[in-house]
């Protein structure tokens, strides 16, 4: 079945008949208009990221504010915190300093010093036990 096949001893000729060139219809060469394309659509992505932008940070602003209010709030507590230390820390170097022992001593007990005397302040007609008149 896949014999060969005899080869016809004449073949005719194939003749080519030359045929006259058909003009070719050259396209419209554009490259500007893809480039104008291109050009548009990056413009309409920017756009688009800087609307979205724009609308965040619109967004953060009542954000900011309280976050700007909280910090003011925080350095305003934070200075009446460092007063009370200030104050808790002399008070505390005080009550550690020797030279006023005895003074501290005094002012959180009944104890006198030995060069003192107590005074006590009478009323000397209550003393006497006769009722004064207004």
């Amino acid at each position: 079945m896949n014999a060969l096949q005899p080869q016809s001893p004449y073949s005719p000729p194939v003749r080519h008949l030359r045929t006259a060139p058909q003009p070719v219809q050259q396209k419209k060469r554009t490259p500007h208009r893809a480039i104008a394309i291109e050009t548009t659509a990056k413009l309409a992505v920017n756009v688009v990221f800087s609307v979205a932008a724009v609308l965040t940070l619109i967004q953060l602003l009542p954000y900011c504010e309280s976050q700007w209010t909280k910090l003011q709030e925080v350095k305003l507590e934070k200075l009446r915190a460092s007063k009370r230390v200030d104050l808790l820390d002399l008070e505390f170097n005080r009550h550690f300093d020797p030279s006023q022992a005895r003074v501290i001593m005094q002012e959180q007990s009944n104890r006198i010093g030995d060069q003192r005397q107590r005074i006590f302040f009478t009323n000397s007609a209550e003393a006497e036990g006769v009722a004064q008149t207004p």
